[in-house]
């Protein structure tokens, strides 16, 4: 997932609209008195000539089945026995989309997502029953046929994740009855239809990852008519439009607004505080600044990769339905403000890559206690690590590197029990990249998914849908000093542990082999002594280990997984030997001389080394 989008999944529309058929058309096969058109079924066989189906999945479409409304991915009205749905979705199907499906002139619900067709055909504008029509990830090029703008009945559009070009060439004042239209991660280019003004129930609209350009004025303005009061999620992230925010109030129903990934400037207006529907905000990787306004209701913001350039300002702390609040990358300086204190319902903080100052306040851990999320790495705090920390007993990802704190590591960390348990132990990270469904009835269920950006292995990488399984802490590129916890290895669901680069002392402890699930270990450039741990050998799991430039010595323990790194993981200590490294002293095992008693066995090892 990439940073700063939101990305629509909306799972009960599938649900609702076949609710929706059912009750309508008696959708099924019950009124055995009632089969299946025999032109129709006709219909179907000639489209499956077209295609090129993997694995056999149409193995029940054959000229010998004559109840085609028992096929697979065909619905028919159970009082009719008219096809009325035709769901295709990831069929693993290449070939041409046929016109013969213009037989099918009772079909209302047409699903060919995820498969390979070659084009969008014209005729699919005639089929004037349609209500649902899902045509994303194919991988279509060229240009949308404009004779879609025929569909008057249609409540959903759905051409998501192809490579379609050029503008959005539908009008859409014949279409009064959409609610959602979803053309993210394409290649469109220019503004927004105007006509799109018209449609007065539209609720949702993802043009995400396209190319989009002009004003974002203008494109507010071409959605001023009906359908601004009824739109209740708007996604243009990751386009090329510019200039300043408009008044966005106008939107009076929006909940969610994402804009990230453009090329805006200048402050968000002040009337996005008059927005009080709006939920999430996403304006992250602008060119924005002086954003802060009292902003309602919100559960989530995302200013991440703006010039803010200022303070954290105190009337962020009246934000109490906040969830996540993301300001990476925005030039602040000074301190956490005590007023966020309030702010009780945050389950994600990411303040990092700024040049905050101070210590890491202790009210952080007294009283967020719903923190899954700590992200303060590359400021300037200083001091030690507050003990108050340990009693954030749901979180999962403790990022605080890149700072200059000082002291010893709190050994009450083994009392962030979300790290002890192994695989997910969390419902869902509120983090951005949030996905929600919305139904028909206008209830919005948000559920949050985001990303993350961590230093893993040495690189920064993101962790979206798989986030709600990592385990994080990362204390590195500080001052830290003293020995590391024992108690630090009954966090036995860790899968990141990065202690480099600060000033600890003493041994490895033996019993980080209860770590069993650690995937990155991290303890280089510190002042660790004696011998590694011959239980390290039990860590199986293991894809990156750095202990170099340390005080280590004797001989590396014998293991598939040790030796299987490279010699850089142990270098710079010059105690320390076996392979990967040097062999250790005395370790050539002895050899039998040939006293000519044992011609023919040349030299034979009497152990088994």
């Amino acid at each position: 997932m990439r940073g700063g989008g939101l990305h629509f999944h909306f799972h009960l529309w599938l649900v609702f609209l076949f609710a929706l058929t059912a009750a309508s058309f008696g959708l099924g096969v019950e009124n055995q008195s009632v089969r299946c058109i025999a032109a129709e079924r006709r219909a179907l066989l000639d489209f499956k000539k077209r295609l090129t189906v993997v694995e056999n999945r149409l193995v029940s479409w054959t000229s010998e089945e004559e109840e085609c409304c028992n096929w697979i991915g065909v619905g028919c009205d159970n009082s009719t026995g008219h096809v009325v749905k035709l769901d295709l979705d990831a069929m693993f199907t290449t070939g041409e989309i046929g016109s013969s499906l213009l037989e099918l002139k009772h079909l209302s619900y047409l699903d060919l997502s995820s498969n390979h067709f070659h084009k969008i055909p014209d005729f699919i504008g005639s089929l004037s029953e349609l209500t649902y029509l899902d045509l994303s990830g194919n991988s279509f090029t060229g240009f949308i046929p404009h004779q879609l703008g025929n569909l008057s009945r249609l409540l959903c559009l759905d051409f998501s994740r192809n490579s379609l070009s050029s503008f959005i060439p539908i009008s859409f004042d014949n279409m009064p009855a959409l609610q959602r239209i979803n053309f993210e991660g394409n290649n469109l280019e220019g503004g927004i239809p105007k006509s799109l003004r018209n449609i007065c129930n539209l609720k949702e609209l993802n043009l995400n990852d396209n190319k989009l350009s002009g004003s974002l004025g203008v494109v507010i303005k071409n959605l001023s008519g009906c359908a601004k009061d009824s739109l209740e999620a708007l996604n243009l992230a990751r386009n090329r439009l510019t200039e300043a925010l408009p008044d966005l109030s106008i939107l009076s129903s929006l909940r969610k607004l994402s804009l990230s990934g453009n090329q805006l400037e200048g402050p968000l207006p002040v009337s996005i505080g008059k927005m009080s529907q709006l939920v999430l905000l996403d304006v992250s990787s602008n060119s924005l600044h002086d954003c802060w306004n009292k902003y309602m209701i919100l559960t989530a913001i995302n200013l991440e990769n703006n010039d803010l350039s200022r303070i954290i300002p105190n009337s962020l702390g009246s934000l109490q339905t906040l969830e996540s609040l993301r300001l990476r990358n925005t030039s602040l300086y000074g301190e956490i403000p005590q007023s966020l204190e309030n702010s009780t319902a945050l389950k994600l903080l990411d303040l990092g890559d700024n040049k905050l100052t101070g210590i890491i306040p202790p009210w952080i851990g007294e009283r967020l206690n719903g923190l899954n999320v700590l992200h303060l790495r590359s400021n300037e705090f200083h001091g030690n690590i507050p003990s108050t920390l340990c009693r954030q007993q749901l979180l999962q990802v403790l990022d605080l590197s890149l700072n200059n704190i000082s002291g010893d590591i709190p050994s009450c960390l083994n009392n962030l029990t979300a790290m002890a348990h192994l695989g997910s132990s969390m419902a869902l990270i509120p983090l951005v990249g949030i996905t929600y469904t919305v139904d028909f009835i206008g209830a919005i269920g948000i559920n949050f998914h985001e990303h993350l950006l961590v230093v893993w292995k040495g690189f920064e990488r993101e962790y979206g849908n798989t986030l709600g399984l990592l385990k994080s802490i990362d204390l590195s590129c500080n001052k830290l000093s003293g020995k590391i916890p024992r108690e630090l290895a009954s966090l036995q669901g860790l899968i990141n542990l990065n202690l480099s680069r600060n000033m600890l002392r003493g041994s490895i402890i033996r019993e980080i082999s209860q770590l069993k699930s650690l995937d990155s270990l991290n303890l280089s450039t510190n002042n660790l002594s004696g011998e590694i741990p011959e239980s390290m050998s039990e860590l199986s799991f293991l894809s990156m280990l750095d202990f170099s430039n340390n005080n280590l010595s004797g001989k590396i323990p014998s293991s598939t997984q040790l030796q299987s790194f490279n010699a850089t993981s142990y270098s710079g200590n010059p105690g320390l030997c076996g392979e990967p490294l040097r062999k250790c002293p005395g370790g050539e095992p002895p050899k039998m001389p040939n006293n000519g008693g044992n011609e023919g066995l040349g030299d034979i090892n009497i152990f088994n080394w």
